[in-house]
């Protein structure tokens, strides 16, 4: 997928009305659907996932405040955002003063309505602009919220790519947000794009599609016989804004993943920052109990840019380019989980010839001869069964493709041992 074909996906998403549960999210994996094969899961109102329950499905058809002539002066049907999420129902007529109490704005930001949700509080409320809300009157107002709080489901998805073996790479995006095209649309686009461009992997790929904080952990409670396949995993939010890309660690600091991020994005402008508890998903998948590899990657990470939570972050808020760069990194990291591995030297005393065996040669004429001649010396010196062939592009600085290449070289021509191969 090129980074229009990306946008464009955000932009079919963008309308649907998302929560933790329903009709929303159900109509956003069909979306996906189109793209890759989903295992579509179906979890009941009711149902203990670890520590907490899967609450009723929240749907919600109309919703609006009607001033006396009949306008609709906040309405649903505009932005899914003006409804705050999980409202109960409501029909009443109301003053202005008795309405208040519902009403959420951004008085420093009087242009953007907020996004805000009530999932676990049985309440209701509706979200406008601060310009909207100062030239309103003192009513009445019809006040509508046509919603149903129902036994039903929680839904989420997952999409495998097997591989050569069973160790997973887990990616995890968040499904629950209404039309926020950063966060998460674009991570759910370019994870598609990720998804449709693996082949064959070495490695599976285990991508998961659920609502934030409460699908995780549903997933890992349905899951926990198959977390101990998880050897590196990546949340993935926020992947469409113009800022550089962050990465921040997993709990454990030195996993896998933490060092193959920091290498895949040395070349681009980035920040590693290290794990807290508060985020997105991965301080679910790195609750102590479970401890995974998960570290995550955003662009400007959780909250940290004004159109955060916001009718700002619309479809002009988020670019091909931006989307495009950040699957590139995740390629990066991809080719490195791929290709890493520690190698044993099989004539480790002394340099082997490798005139003989037609090393030399089947580099010649080629632009990166050097390169490539230098990458076979520093696999060799390094393959002690010690060393992966990441230390090995980390401490000679050549690039890890043509670290990779020379190890398969090397193998082929007897000088190399894969350990575990």
């Amino acid at each position: 997928m090129t980074g229009e074909e990306m946008h464009a996906l955000v932009a079919r998403l963008y309308p649907l009305c998302r929560s933790i549960t329903g009709d929303g999210v159900r109509a956003t994996l069909d979306i996906l659907g189109e793209h890759l094969d989903l295992d579509v899961h179906e979890v009941p109102t009711g149902t203990q996932v670890l520590d907490w329950t899967v609450p009723k499905e929240w749907n919600v058809r109309d919703a609006y405040v009607m001033d006396a002539d009949g306008t609709r002066v906040v309405d649903f049907r505009r932005s899914n955002l003006h409804v705050v999420g999980y409202s109960v129902p409501v029909s009443a007529t109301m003053t202005l003063a008795e309405l208040r109490p519902h009403l959420h704005t951004l008085p420093d930001q009087p242009d953007l309505v907020p996004y805000r949700t009530a999932y676990y509080a049985g309440t209701w409320g509706f979200c406008l602009s601060r310009r909207t809300l100062d030239g309103l009157g003192e009513g009445p107002y019809t006040v509508v919220i046509d919603s149903t709080l129902a036994d039903g489901h929680l839904t989420y998805a997952e999409h495998v790519v097997r591989g050569r073996t069973t160790d997973e790479v887990l990616i995890s995006c968040h499904t629950c947000h209404p039309s926020l095209a950063n966060d998460n649309l674009a991570a759910l686009a370019v994870a598609t794009a990720l998804a449709s461009r693996l082949e064959r992997p070495r490695l599976t790929y285990r991508f998961v599609f659920a609502p934030g904080t409460i699908g995780a952990i549903t997933w890992l409670a349905r899951n926990r016989e198959r977390v101990s396949r998880i050897r590196h995993g990546l949340t993935l939010a926020c992947a469409g804004d113009r800022g550089p890309l962050t990465y921040k660690r997993s709990r454990r600091g030195d996993a896998g993943i933490d060092r193959v991020m920091a290498y895949a994005l040395r070349d681009r402008p980035h920040t590693i920052t290290d794990f807290s508890p508060y985020g997105y998903d991965e301080r679910q998948y790195c609750s102590p109990g479970f401890d995974l590899p998960v570290g995550s990657l955003t662009r400007t990470p959780y909250a940290g840019y004004p159109e955060y939570h916001t009718s700002g972050d619309d479809l002009d808020f988020v670019s091909p380019e931006s989307m495009s760069d950040t699957l590139e990194a995740l390629w990066s990291a991809v080719e490195v989980l791929e290709g890493d591995g520690r190698y044993l030297n099989l004539s480790p005393y002394g340099e082997p010839q490798l005139g003989r065996r037609g090393l030399y040669g089947s580099v010649g004429g080629r632009s990166d001869t050097k390169q490539a001649q230098m990458a076979m010396l520093w696999v060799l010196n390094l393959s002690d069964g010690a060393h992966s062939l990441l230390d090995v592009a980390d401490r000679s600085g050549l690039p890890f493709r043509a670290v990779a290449e020379a190890a398969q070289a090397l193998e082929t021509a007897g000088l190399l041992k894969r350990e575990g191969a």
